[in-house]
């Protein structure tokens, strides 16, 4: 009897040493989550219950858990290296069926997907349009792809230009404006706005001040585009001018936004195929002080065609194509899954796991909402493994194991002391 108490002492002994021994050798692996060989007691049943004098029959492992605590996270150069600060899992689509992971070392194969390095593809939940206001459907997973194409080019259609007009001006020598004559504007300033087919455009306003006479404090503003011959009108084409004002302290009190008419490209291009321009300015934070005529902000909303030049993943897991142009489209946010009972999951094996019934039903969300952890882009978890501690466990092991063996010894030398009597 004792034998086989000290032979389920070697055991149990032999898988903490494995155990151990397997968190070891994983110190290195991301998103290793190291395990715990728990054991139970041992006790023989009878119809009357087990008695206060029964030594036990040793000891059995009752499971090796995994402990799902945080891992270092550790900053590497790779853009799609995701890293998870918290609670959930990364979702993987393995040929129709999920596995999960807190590995994101993630790379991209031949065909533009972005996979692990099993081959498995990373999940996100599917973009309602083309900007991250219009959201997430976070009911629908799909295979993230990066697409190598040209980014698309976007139509000019707001402008903010912020300015300070001199107040110390005086209204131009010659009364009639003339874009060709610069007797008669104050002050001018160009961008460059884009049509609807990424062709940009060369957008010239002129800055002309009004005499006191007619308004205080007023200023007109003439917009052409493409040189002086062509220019954007107002008002259904009434107007040719928009006229800013300013109060007694210089802050603009006029209208800041004015909008254009639709402008006809073929004016300036008779090949032009593009959708005509309708442009609106916005004039927000501009002054009249004593002081020279400066451009302090001069923004537009276009772009032009532009190339793929990178990915990048903030800290909600919303993936973006950033191109050349300076755009950026969403391609989907990464999707999480999280679980009542993580360590009720089955272990695959690649630092791969899969539901089962013991882990409770899985709970799709995004980072840093519904109780999921933040996710860093550039960067890994590694694994929660203390090698100080584990050195330490495996003395442990090591001993109980030779304890055991020593019980063994001991009874052995009985039994023969027992079988030596005469």
């Amino acid at each position: 009897m004792t034998m086989n108490i000290a032979l389920s002492g070697l055991n149990a002994a032999a898988l903490d040493l494995s155990v151990t021994g397997n968190n070891i050798a994983n110190v290195g692996t991301n998103g290793f989550k190291k395990s715990r060989a728990e054991f139970v007691d041992v006790y023989t049943a009878s119809l009357g219950g087990v008695s206060k004098n029964t030594p036990g029959s040793g000891v059995r492992a009752a499971q090796v858990a995994q402990q799902f605590s945080q891992g270092v996270i550790e900053y590497t150069e790779q853009s799609l290296d995701l890293g998870i600060s918290g609670e959930g899992f990364f979702v993987l689509g393995d040929n129709g069926s999920n596995v999960y992971t807190r590995s994101g070392a993630f790379g991209v194969d031949k065909e533009g997907f972005v996979v692990s390095s099993k081959g498995y593809r990373l999940q996100v939940f599917k973009p309602n349009g083309t900007t991250v206001s219009e959201g997430f459907s976070q009911g629908v997973l799909q295979d993230i792809k990066i697409d190598t194409s040209q980014g698309s080019p976007r139509a000019t259609e707001k402008v903010g230009v912020m300015m300070n007009l001199d107040a110390r001006e005086t209204p131009p020598t010659v009364g009639v404006f003339d874009p060709a004559d610069p007797q008669s504007y104050n002050k001018s300033t160009s961008l460059t706005a884009f049509d609807s087919l990424g062709k940009p455009h060369v957008v010239t306003q002129y800055m002309v001040r009004v005499p006191a006479a007619t308004a205080a404090n007023a200023w007109d503003v003439y917009s052409y585009i493409d040189g002086t011959t062509s220019q954007l009108t107002m008002n259904g084409g009434a107007d040719t001018s928009h006229r800013v004002t300013f109060g007694a302290n210089g802050a603009l009190t006029s209208t800041q936004k004015i909008q254009y008419d639709d402008f006809d490209l073929t004016t300036v291009d008779p090949t032009s195929t593009a959708t005509d321009l309708s442009v609106q300015f916005n004039y927000t934070g501009s002054t009249q002080y004593g002081s020279t005529f400066s451009v302090n902000e001069l923004v537009q909303d276009g772009l032009s065609a532009g190339r793929l030049t990178g990915i990048d993943v903030n800290d909600e897991g919303i993936v973006f194509a950033r191109y050349s142009n300076g755009g950026s489209v969403p391609m989907g946010q990464v999707a999480m899954a999280r679980f009542n009972n993580p360590q009720g999951l089955s272990k695959l094996g690649d630092t791969n796991w899969a539901e089962s019934g013991d882990s409770g039903e899985k709970i799709y969300g995004s980072a840093g909402s519904n109780n999921f952890g933040s996710i860093q882009s550039g960067a890994l978890e590694s694994a929660n493994v203390d090698l100080a501690q584990q050195l330490v466990k495996l003395i442990v092991a090591q001993r109980n194991y030779q304890a055991n063996a020593e019980v063994i010894t001991t009874e052995d030398q009985v039994i023969q002391a027992v079988l030596n009597i005469r």
